[in-house]
């Protein structure tokens, strides 16, 4: 089995299911535009039966970009498939994604039908996608909450219908990484003839686990991450693209690695955050502003004396120019000296030690000591040593 892991991304479509966040066609193309530099294998650009708009997106994605495949959503549903094969009919590789509710909670209490009737409709939906694409792609919607020999069950006979994709969602986030990776290393062992097609994952972050368990999964036989940029999607979100990927770059045992530009993914990040009108979390890993940024002393003087004390990631890595030694009440005097540097001051020892004390007190006050006070700082030492 390859370590080659397909990166499928879902920011155009279970990433814009973000309350407020919509997206218009336009928008959409330039987003997709952007992923295909980045060098994502496959983008979900929406789900053509949702709506007009949807279905015109799909249509001009298919047209604007030509090196990733070109997904397209549908329910187990004729009317779904129809709809996904015309607006995927300028796209140079498509691939329809249709699926069906495979929990016995989905089976009774949303689709009101049994088992096989649901295997039944499964196999049906792939054979009828057939008539479209070649590639289809089948999504056991709730797998994470499938007993596991009923999903095999299922799984086994939309291979033999022609599926060439198996994606297993943990649609609630519910699995620990153990539960998820066990179960996708269960497909790979008991799905007959599973080795033509490629087991996908479909991770929510209801639990704070979708990035572990996407891990997980790849560790036990899954060839597909699905996932979205900054981990945007349905409720807490989906697996983020930019996580898994770095742990695939970074971590041997990851067992995977991705042909994705990195340079590329904050760059990305701050696109689909701008567009969608939906800020990053300071702290978040990889892109968010905080993921480089020191502000304790001891920290800073470990990252000025080498970066690799406090940083497993070199920012360039990842599209970002620097690290950035914020200036607190925390910073000694190692980070003072390093950002005075940095604005063409340079004191001696003791012009330092006077600098020193004056700025605690105005870190106390401004909370964050900026370059432009800390002109101010050495202007009131009488230094004149600003350049």
């Amino acid at each position: 089995m390859s370590d080659r892991v397909y990166i499928f991304d879902t920011t155009l479509r279970d990433g814009e299911q973000v309350p407020g966040c919509q997206l218009n066609t336009e928008e959409k193309v330039v987003i997709a535009q952007e992923l295909e530099k980045l060098g994502v294998d496959v983008i979900e650009a929406g789900f053509p039966i949702s709506s007009p708009g949807d279905f015109k997106s799909v249509i001009a994605i298919s047209k604007a970009v030509s090196e990733p495949t070109i997904t397209a959503l549908s329910r187990a549903v004729e009317k779904d498939i129809d709809r996904a094969g015309e607006a995927l009919k300028y796209a140079k590789r498509g691939r329809i994604h249709t699926g069906i509710g495979t929990s016995d909670q989905h089976i009774f209490t949303k689709l009101k039908s049994d088992r096989e009737k649901v295997i039944e409709r499964a196999v049906a939906a792939v054979k009828y996608a057939k008539k479209y694409v070649e590639d289809v792609e089948f999504y056991a919607e709730d797998a994470g909450r499938t007993d596991n020999e009923y999903l095999a069950r299922v799984l086994e006979a939309v291979v033999a219908a022609g599926a060439t994709v198996l994606n297993i969602p943990d649609t609630t986030g519910f699995c620990l990484p153990e539960e998820y990776g066990q179960k996708i290393r269960y497909i790979a062992e008991n799905v007959k003839d599973v080795h033509k097609a490629v087991i996908s994952t479909h991770c929510h972050n209801d639990l704070g686990l979708a990035v572990a368990n996407s891990i997980a999964a790849v560790q036990n036989g899954a060839r597909q991450i699905e996932c979205t940029i900054n981990g945007i999607g349905e409720r807490a979100g989906n697996t983020s693209l930019e996580e898994v990927v770095m742990i695939m770059k970074k971590k041997a045992n990851a067992r995977g690695y991705t042909n994705i530009n990195t340079q590329y993914l904050y760059p990305t990040s701050q696109l689909v955050s701008q567009l969608m009108n939906m800020p990053v979390q300071a702290n978040k890993a990889v892109v968010g502003r905080n993921a480089f940024a020191h502000s304790s002393g001891i920290h800073q003087d470990g990252v000025i004396k080498n970066r690799e004390n406090y940083e497993i990631i070199d920012p360039l890595e990842v599209g970002v120019d620097k690290s950035s030694i914020i200036l607190t009440a925390r910073s000694g005097r190692a980070a003072l000296n390093y950002n005075l540097n940095s604005i063409g001051v340079d004191l001696s020892k003791e012009e330092l030690d006077i600098a020193y004390e004056r700025f605690l007190v105005m870190a106390d006050e401004l909370k964050v000591v900026q370059d432009e006070d800390l002109k101010r700082l050495v202007e009131s030492l009488s230094l004149n040593k600003v350049s």
